[in-house]
């Protein structure tokens, strides 16, 4: 029997971030992330599918990654609308059924915050891009002022348990670097004015670096 934890998970959470992330909000991010993706794109945390609509012409096919049926079902209008062919191809974003070197092109939009193993995850990543490809993200991040880093540590237990797994106090730019990859960061810093422990935002391109 499902729990009430496991409920607000699997039947509450993807809502709330398909509702808190519309196109009003995250629309102008996601365009910015998706507008330079080619080939085959692989994406992590696809949820409801709201990216495709920005993604141009010259990607050719979409692999989703995402824990949750209930997201993909909502995606369910955006996959026929498609222009582009999509396969949810994993539930874990730290174990592809992919080849290495299958993929031009890794999109994630707010997932890497959430994602249990991001090591393994990040690792898959490099693993599954080939020679040239890019690697591009924007999240919500551990905020450079150490007084907003030292709230977003204090509130992460109950915010975690809240918001389905994601963290607010992950420094991704770092977690990203350490992983292997040369990081061009595009943006970092609070959404517009907002200053609140969820709108230190980080985005940027990334490829795997030589060692």
């Amino acid at each position: 029997m499902t729990g009430p934890r496991q409920w607000w998970t699997d039947r509450v959470v993807p809502r709330l971030v398909d509702r808190s992330l519309d196109d009003r909000l995250a629309g102008p991010w996601r365009e910015q992330v998706c507008g330079h993706a080619c080939g085959v794109v692989l994406e992590l945390g696809f949820g409801s599918g709201r990216t495709l609509p920005f993604y141009p012409d010259s990607v050719t096919r979409v692999l989703a990654v995402d824990p949750s049926d209930l997201a993909w079902e909502m995606a369910a209008d955006r996959l026929t609308a498609s222009r582009m062919p999509v396969e949810r191809v994993s539930q874990d974003a730290a174990s592809l059924p992919l080849a290495p070197e299958s993929v031009d092109t890794v999109v994630s939009t707010w997932s890497l915050c959430t994602i249990p193993d991001l090591d393994g995850a990040l690792a898959e990543v490099r693993r599954v891009l080939r020679p040239g490809g890019s690697f591009r993200f924007v999240e919500h991040a551990l905020a450079a002022s150490p007084r907003m880093a030292r709230v977003q540590r204090a509130i992460q237990p109950v915010w975690g348990r809240v918001a389905g797994g994601c963290h607010v106090d992950r420094d991704i730019l770092g977690l990203v670097r350490g992983a292997g990859f040369e990081v061009d960061t595009a943006h970092e810093g609070y959404l517009d004015a907002v200053t609140s422990p969820a709108s230190w935002f980080v985005m940027g391109s990334a490829t795997p670096g030589s060692s």
